[in-house]
């Protein structure tokens, strides 16, 4: 993804959320030659989808998105929140479990947040 819409402050118009839509397969296809482990993969390509169905690529809900696609969304989306970001500050722990909590079963596999929230509360996220 560009700098240019990774670091842009201001809402995205809807041609720079095609182009963010479209780095899981980008970046499955430039790593599919380098790796047999279809987990790894997987999870490169699928860490957009959304437990509820409502994420990208393909719009994968629940078990249908592979394992390593869940655990890697909600390890992205804790780094994504624990980083300074242009268009915000960083999150709090409590506002990371908070959000955790709020998107389990919509964003995350509720299974897999329960974790992150582990991991947050031990101090180790």
């Amino acid at each position: 993804v560009p700098d240019r819409i990774l670091l842009k402050a201001d809402i995205l118009t809807p041609e720079e959320y095609e182009v963010i839509k479209r780095h899981p397969a980008i970046g499955y296809e430039i790593l599919k030659p380098l790796f047999e482990n279809k987990n790894i993969l997987d999870g490169v390509l699928y860490h957009h989808e959304r437990y509820d169905g409502t994420g990208f690529p393909e719009g994968l809900k629940k078990e249908d998105i592979p394992l390593f696609g869940r655990i890697i969304g909600v390890a992205d989306a804790i780094e994504a929140m624990t980083a300074e970001r242009p268009y915000r500050a960083k999150l709090s722990k409590e506002e990371v479990i908070e959000e955790l909590e709020r998107n389990a079963g919509k964003q995350f596999d509720p299974d897999i947040a329960k974790i992150g929230i582990k991991i947050m509360e031990d101090g180790n996220g």
